[in-house]
């Protein structure tokens, strides 16, 4: 098969290769990429800036995919040859990643893709929509009644989170660009402009001074130190980039509960991982029923412009997700 094989962090550079398709294993099955969704942590993988996930090189990165089951291994019961199937399956310390034409997944990772959406939406679901479910479900435990802040609501976790949020029954509520007012709006949140409202007038108008019940943060630093004291009294905060030093007193006074996501962890230490598979079972159940739509961004890219696509999304360019067609090789 034709693989993008990573060989140098310090260039970064990725060089299209030929390689031996995988091996069936027990426990796992063949599939045929079709798409491979991009995340900020592709790109920090690639030129070394993410000491907890990468690879021993040579490798082959990717995290997110979409494609078609071709081979499944004989003691795996609930796919079959044929099946569309996406999920977040490697590119990280020892696992093999998805910018290639076949990767080989641990069904313990993936889910049949919603039938109503294309291989290019579905590969960009699987990271974001993890991260984000993991956060607000597993950790703070979201429940129709509470009020939800979305920090980044427009962002990959972020327009994940305010859709799963308002799946749930929650009054949520997405700060975002002005730019992006009616894109929050079409998830069925409310919209709050970062740069003409601060958060304690965001607090005063959408909670009556009250705080919100849970807030998600998804950029840490400034942001996250602006949302301590944004709850109401024993809230929960959830970030999912929450890498900075900060002074935890003014949400330790109102015995807030702070939780850190950090999606790569079945993957990288081979535990939990069903759970991701049946969190993505969800997902695949909202998008049938029209309750969760991932953002992509238009610009298309191929294998063959994976550093653009990096780049790209590391400028800040994109709008939404950024995905990889691997089938034009």
């Amino acid at each position: 098969m034709k693989a993008l094989v990573l060989k140098d962090y310090a260039t970064g550079i990725l060089t299209l290769e030929t390689v031996d398709i995988p091996k069936i294993i027990q426990g796992h099955v063949l599939v045929k990429i079709a798409t491979s969704g991009t995340n900020p942590i592709d790109y920090k993988i690639r030129t070394g800036q993410a000491p907890y996930a990468m690879p021993e090189l040579p490798a082959i990165i990717g995290t997110d995919m979409a494609g078609t089951i071709v081979a499944v291994a004989n003691d795996v019961e609930n796919f079959a040859v044929g099946d569309d199937v996406y999920g977040l399956v490697g590119g990280v310390r020892g696992l093999a990643g998805t910018l290639a034409e076949y990767v080989l997944a641990d069904v313990r990772l993936i889910a049949l893709k919603p039938k109503n959406l294309s291989m290019r939406e579905a590969a960009a679901i699987p990271l974001t929509f993890l991260t984000a479910w993991e956060g607000l479900i597993d950790r703070a435990n979201l429940k129709p009644e509470h009020t939800v802040l979305v920090q980044g609501g427009a962002g990959g976790v972020g327009h994940m989170a305010v859709q799963i949020a308002v799946a749930h029954g929650a009054k949520v509520v997405a700060i975002a660009s002005q730019a992006k007012k009616d894109i929050i709006e079409s998830y069925g949140a409310a919209f709050s402009d970062y740069k003409t409202q601060s958060i304690d007038e965001c607090v005063s108008e959408f909670t009556d001074g009250k705080g919100f019940d849970v807030i998600y943060n998804t950029n840490g630093g400034t942001q996250l130190e602006q949302v301590l004291e944004a709850t109401v009294p024993y809230g929960h905060i959830v970030s999912s980039n929450a890498f900075t030093e900060i002074n935890l007193a003014p949400s330790s006074l109102r015995n807030v509960t702070i939780s850190g996501v950090f999606v790569l962890w079945p993957m990288l230490e081979n535990d939990r991982r069903q759970h991701h598979g049946d969190i993505l079972k969800i997902a695949t159940q909202l998008a049938e029923s029209n309750q969760l739509k991932p953002l992509i961004d238009p610009k298309e890219f191929s294998i063959h412009q994976v550093v653009e696509a990096h780049n790209y999304l590391a400028d800040g360019k994109a709008l939404g997700k950024v995905v990889i067609d691997i089938t034009n090789i």
